[in-house]
């Protein structure tokens, strides 16, 4: 972890010798960012829109004609984008993580469910939770508002490096999940405002990650062992800083932000997921259309290619349906 600290902290001095950006370069990045943070951190909880639709969405607004799309996967979408705002212009007033309050992470998780669950935006829950497929317990609801009173004293006190803190911010939000729901969310969001109050660019978790991310949560949760999680918040740093210094230099920079971290012969096309899950091509297609799977990349060719997880993915689908009987949307509420 040292290393990865040291070799951040260099790379940000480098970025910040070619401050400030040209504005149209530095509006350039935001719009991409603004678009592929709001897709992944949203698709990683569920949310059904693809990169397209959301920045069709982000555009348009709900006049958007999203077909087949829930009207509130178009909603989250809009109501991250605004939170997204929020921090940045939050993190222009503060000079420190040291000064995030309660009511600022209150304010960021209200507009995250704005309009989707008004009655507990913004406030603590007080119902228990649980997270599918972690063998977490999570704190009592009583416990909730004395465990954020100890997080935010915590982030006053702690004297570390920016994104230490960032990373371990995250992890111990999540640990406390004092949400009804919106934490994986407003986790994030956290996470960027204390990167970008400390000069660094926002990093995105990316949704081709979603399993390697989420199984570093359940390590650090279950095992006491966040190195894997702070590798994965370390990475996502220096890829965006990486792209920002390719751009101040003319360099490519999409390559930095939206390459996968699966190796291409790690990948499956349609008919080899077809046959390893005994399916049809069509219900394969047929569900990736209806936002159950996710797509990892594109051949040039334009073929789909899938992360080897959705072969279980495809399995649990299929058990959905005929043993449970679920409806596709049912099925996704599930798996969400």
């Amino acid at each position: 972890m040292d290393d990865l600290l040291k070799r951040l902290t260099e790379k940000k001095q480098k970025l910040n010798g070619f401050r400030p950006l040209p504005k149209e370069l530095e509006q350039s990045l935001d719009d991409w960012l603004r678009v592929e943070l709001t897709y992944s951190s949203n698709a990683i909880e569920g949310n059904t829109l693809t990169r397209i639709e959301t920045a069709e969405v982000l555009e348009r607004g709900t006049a958007a004609v999203i077909k087949g799309k829930p009207l509130k996967d178009q909603i989250e979408a809009l109501n991250h984008a605004k939170a997204l705002e929020f921090i940045k212009t939050l993190a222009h007033t503060l000079t420190s993580y040291q000064y995030i309050t309660e009511e600022n992470i209150k304010t960021i998780h209200k507009i995250i469910l704005a309009g989707i669950n008004d009655e507990w935006a913004g406030r603590y829950r007080q119902t228990e939770v649980f997270i599918r497929g972690f063998n977490v317990d999570l704190p009592h609801p009583h416990n909730v508002p004395y465990l954020m009173v100890e997080f935010v004293q915590w982030l006053q006190g702690i004297q570390e490096h920016a994104v230490w803190v960032a990373a371990d911010a995250h992890y111990k939000f999540v640990t406390i999940h004092p949400f009804i729901d919106g934490n994986g969310r407003t986790a994030r969001l956290l996470m960027n405002l204390i990167l970008l109050i400390h000069g660094y660019p926002m990093a995105i978790i990316r949704n081709e990650e979603r399993t390697q991310y989420l199984e570093a949560l359940n390590t650090a949760q279950t095992k006491g062992n966040l190195q894997p999680f702070y590798a994965i918040v370390g990475t996502a740093v220096e890829r965006t800083l990486d792209a920002y210094i390719n751009a101040t230099q003319g360099k490519p920079v999409l390559p930095n932000l939206v390459k996968t971290i699966s190796k291409p012969h790690t990948l499956l096309k349609i008919g080899k997921l077809a046959k390893e899950t005994q399916e049809t091509i069509h219900a394969i297609r047929h569900w990736t259309e209806k936002g159950l799977l996710e797509v990892a990349e594109h051949t040039e060719a334009g073929y789909q290619l899938f992360d080897h997880s959705t072969i279980e993915r495809v399995k649990e689908i299929r058990r959905l349906q005929k043993e449970e009987r679920l409806s596709i949307d049912e099925i996704k509420r599930r798996l969400a």
